[in-house]
């Protein structure tokens, strides 16, 4: 199913780099989707602007067959930490998500102080 406005969108990859599972990553203009499984399926989407963080991890298996895991930590409650995992072009995809979050905080007119919290009582400080 082709959704309108996708930047980049590919599956998980496994052994040799063949996209032999049911993890696939959506990524648009505005927003990430990580789909996961067959039968029971779930849909988790985050918004670019909530993401502050994003590194780029490829162990010697992965470089072998150009694979990467991207790991992004984001201001979203349910989704704090995730990873984008075993990708081919990895490199190239961290710096097109990084690009589009930046893009996507200056079009919101965002600044990372605004997910900083108080500990004391848990409310967000603007």
């Amino acid at each position: 199913m082709e959704r309108p406005g996708v930047v980049w969108q590919d599956r998980k990859r496994i052994i040799f780099g063949l996209p032999w599972t049911f993890t696939k990553y959506v990524l648009t203009k505005e927003k990430l989707l990580i789909q996961t499984g067959i039968l029971n399926t779930k849909e988790e989407e985050v918004r670019l602007y909530r993401i502050m963080d994003v590194t780029l991890r490829r162990s010697l298996g992965q470089r072998l067959f150009g694979l990467g895991t991207i790991h992004c930590c984001s201001a979203d409650k349910s989704t704090p930490e995730f990873d984008i995992k075993w990708i081919p072009d990895s490199a190239a995809v961290k710096e097109k998500l990084s690009d589009l979050v930046e893009a996507e905080r200056m079009a919101k007119r965002v600044s990372s102080r605004e997910f900083m919290s108080d500990e004391d009582d848990g409310e967000d400080v603007l």
